[in-house]
């Protein structure tokens, strides 16, 4: 048996694929690696124990950890995802890989990665602490779009095909997102009320198949009475339609002679490792040419594939002096290895909340002759001077300043209207961070989890807070 490896670094786990640093290749190259070897097998087909075979065999050469996988008998497990979860167990116990490691399909993950392509209505929502649903996030041009959401929007109820059904209500049913929002079907519908401001609106949308913009419609300077402008970026995807958005952003930028820089990664759960090389190279081509990134290290019985990634300066890299990172606990892995790489080359600040904790990378290991793929923790990441091991966030290891705000899902994004985008400049203007709003004075308050099942699937949505 043998399985072809495609490089990663994508969180998965519920909020996004990140070290998938990924499908193109580690260090922005692209095609596979050396394959793994796996011992021979008589079971030919790709059911159920033809799975489980690979996922063992792979595991114990690739796995970061393969010392540590728990020993179980894989007779006891109906199927391979639930054996791989139990092969890792130990790990996800102190945040390592809870869930990072799983199997997916070749014709999924590439999608993923390309362009986070998916079935939806186009908007993201967030569930706050007083319990209202907020639109958190609208992808420009999708049905949602069209239809007039806007962030910041309170879901009131949904109409699934039997009348009006409050939240609260579908929370008391136990019903699931695919009940509330339905599946993955173009040309579904929904019937949305919705409160706006002060106004209250009721809206029909159908879904559509969607490739995510991964950069938000947003100003690409935010001017400053008495200084110069800052450049502000969006970012919501390390996929491979980023790399485009990504140099056209930077042209416009890279002519301003502007030093300080919003890079807005609230919803960023990382992607492809060539993409965060692309935009390392942007932002720290100039300040920190020939320098070390990153690095990545294998386990040592893949201790050959061990490498270091340097910048390089490009004909639109900027020269940032300070960057404000606006982040939460959704920004994950890619995202997470352009702070952690940066930080020693540039003054670094974080604005909302720690990170998501993601230090490794996974490969895909396609099974031959199958659709299955398996993304397994293979690598971990630190920055240059040999810092990583975050697993609990950036700024839990204490290197970091974190301005602790809370996102309002208000205004749009590089607005002053947003909590987070305004502390992001208060900080950027005055070298402090801004004082936290009161509770009182800062509803809707932060992020809770879903008060539903998320049934049909062993984790949340990829694409961060919850994608529909």
């Amino acid at each position: 048996m043998r399985a072809q490896v495609i490089k990663a670094f994508a969180k998965h786990a519920g909020w996004l694929c990140a070290f998938l640093l990924s499908a193109c290749g580690g260090g922005g190259s692209s095609g596979s690696v050396s394959q793994p070897s796996s011992p021979p097998t008589a079971i030919d087909s790709c059911g159920v124990e033809s799975q489980k075979d690979f996922v063992l065999a792979v595991a114990q050469d690739w796995y970061l950890w393969y010392d540590e996988m728990a020993e179980v008998d894989p007779g006891d497990y109906s199927s391979a995802e639930q054996y791989l979860s139990a092969l890792t167990a130990p790990l996800a116990e102190d945040f390592r890989d809870p869930g990072f490691s799983f199997l997916t399909t070749e014709a999924e993950d590439e999608a993923n990665l390309t362009s986070a392509a998916f079935v939806g209505f186009g908007f993201r929502f967030a569930i706050n602490d007083t319990g209202a649903y907020l639109v958190s996030d609208v992808f420009e041009d999708a049905p949602a779009f069209r239809a007039g959401f806007v962030r910041g929007a309170q879901i009131l109820a949904v109409d699934a095909g039997n009348g009006y059904v409050t939240m609260r209500q579908y929370e008391e049913q136990g019903a699931s997102l695919d009940d509330i929002f339905g599946g993955s079907t173009e040309g579904l519908e929904r019937g949305f009320r919705l409160q706006i401001g002060s106004e209250t609106v009721e809206l029909t949308v159908a879904k559509e198949e969607l490739d995510v913009p991964p950069i938000a419609a947003a100003p690409r300077t935010i001017d400053r009475t008495g200084l110069a402008p800052v450049g502000y970026i969006h970012l919501r995807n390390f996929t491979l339609s980023a790399r485009p958005a990504l140099t056209d952003a930077f042209a416009e930028l890279a002519d301003q002679d502007i030093t300080d820089f919003a890079i807005d990664l609230r919803y960023n759960g990382g992607g492809l490792v060539n993409i965060a090389d692309l935009f390392l190279d942007l932002l720290g081509g100039a300040v920190a040419n020939e320098e070390v990134a990153y690095r990545v290290s294998h386990n040592e019985k893949r201790g050959a594939e061990n490498r270091s990634y340097v910048f390089g300066e490009r004909l639109d890299s900027v020269s940032p002096i300070r960057i404000a990172f606006i982040t939460s606990e959704s920004t994950a892995s890619a995202s997470e290895l352009l702070i952690n790489s940066l930080e020693p080359f540039v003054e670094v600040v974080l604005v909302g909340s720690d990170t998501s904790g993601k230090a490794v990378g996974q490969y895909a290991f396609d099974q031959t002759g199958c659709d299955t793929r398996l993304r397994l923790v293979s690598f971990e990441s630190a920055s240059g001077e040999g810092f990583g091991g975050y697993y609990t966030g950036l700024v839990d290891t204490g290197r970091f300043t974190l301005c602790a705000l809370e996102d309002n899902y208000r205004g749009a994004f590089g607005s002053t209207d947003d909590t987070l985008t305004a502390g992001a400049l208060a900080w950027l203007n005055e070298g402090t961070c801004p004082t936290r709003p009161s509770a009182s004075s800062a509803a809707p308050a932060g992020i809770r989890r879903a008060a539903f099942p998320i049934r049909g699937s062993d984790r949340p949505d990829r694409r961060s807070l919850w994608a529909q």
